[in-house]
């Protein structure tokens, strides 16, 4: 994501233009227009605070869930912090069979299966940001 905080002020304008234009029809945002016709689950992450992709959660259909490093910053290793604060691509993974549990859409035996793979309690096991 290049910046979440210029797809909010997009969903914002857009808001805005339904409220002062109403004759002219629904305006939709970016978001809205990427996602129509999609069920999700989607899950959004960010190395920064979990509130950052949190912004445009009024623009998601359906069921959204939101990562982040909630201001801690790095003192470790980039793939080893992602990991602590589970903002890395295996915790995505992860949450995201969490919210597809969640929905009712798979077994929860499944979360816990990746949990184990992925070994998503160390740190150390981490690999997002590496290069």
């Amino acid at each position: 994501m290049t910046s979440w905080h210029e797809l909010r002020r997009d969903g914002l304008a857009a808001d805005r233009k339904n409220l002062l234009n109403s004759e002219e029809g629904y305006h939709t945002s970016f978001v809205q227009d990427r996602l129509a016709g999609l069920e999700g689950p989607f899950i959004a992450t960010s190395d920064y605070d979990h509130l950052v992709p949190d912004m445009i959660r009024q623009w998601i259909p359906g069921y959204y869930l939101t990562l982040g490093a909630d201001g801690f910053g790095f003192s470790d290793t980039r793939a080893a912090a992602r990991r602590h604060f589970l903002i890395d691509s295996h915790s995505m993974v992860v949450k995201t069979l969490q919210a597809l549990a969640d929905m009712g859409r798979i077994d929860r035996s499944y979360i816990a299966k990746a949990v184990e793979k992925y070994d998503l309690t160390n740190p150390n096991a981490g690999t997002s940001g590496e290069n």
